[in-house]
């Protein structure tokens, strides 16, 4: 009788955890649309703009800590918001200049057709995801980040006179 009432309310405090964990999770999603079509933004478009986002976060930051992946997030949304950048996510992250003649793009993965496909490791691109959520619909960020709209590998030096905020992981970060 013991271990029958146990088993009960086990079963009892599982579905409990389930129909609230549902609640919560409908609430939020339903808080992220209503934040975001009240922008005017369809679920359509919300999502294409989370899948650009969360594809430049994995090709820039797959492998970077969690702070390397929000700051790559909050630089292309702060791209949407100056004159110099379109003012949409998915253009943003595929942006291409030409400079003498030569194209070039915004992101550099964007540019090497090797890289332009889905990507390889689910586990880092869910993560990538999970981040452009994060900061997209949530707004989370990175205070020292506010105005940053520029940022490039460690390893190379491209001999910008901007002002430089701060390195994060294997980026360095720069004002417009």
């Amino acid at each position: 009788m013991e271990k029958s009432l146990k088993g009960l309310n086990l079963i009892i405090a599982s579905i409990f955890v389930s129909v609230l964990t549902m609640f919560v999770v409908q609430n939020r999603f339903s808080e992220w649309k209503e934040i975001r079509t009240s922008q005017g933004l369809s679920a359509d478009v919300v999502e294409k703009n989370l899948t650009c986002l969360a594809i430049n976060i994995y090709k820039e930051a797959g492998y970077e800590p969690f702070e390397g992946k929000v700051a790559v997030a909050q630089v292309t949304l702060n791209r949407t918001r100056h004159h110099a950048f379109p003012s949409e996510i998915c253009d943003v992250v595929y942006q291409k200049n030409k400079f003498t003649g030569k194209v070039v793009c915004q992101f550099s993965w964007y540019c090497d057709s090797v890289h332009r496909n889905r990507p390889v490791n689910k586990e880092m691109y869910d993560e990538s995801y999970r981040v452009a959520k994060l900061v997209y619909l949530e707004g989370f960020k990175l205070e020292s980040l506010e105005g940053a709209i520029y940022y490039h590998a460690d390893y190379i030096s491209p001999n910008w006179r901007k002002p430089k905020i701060t390195k994060i992981g294997q980026h360095i970060f720069y004002r417009g």
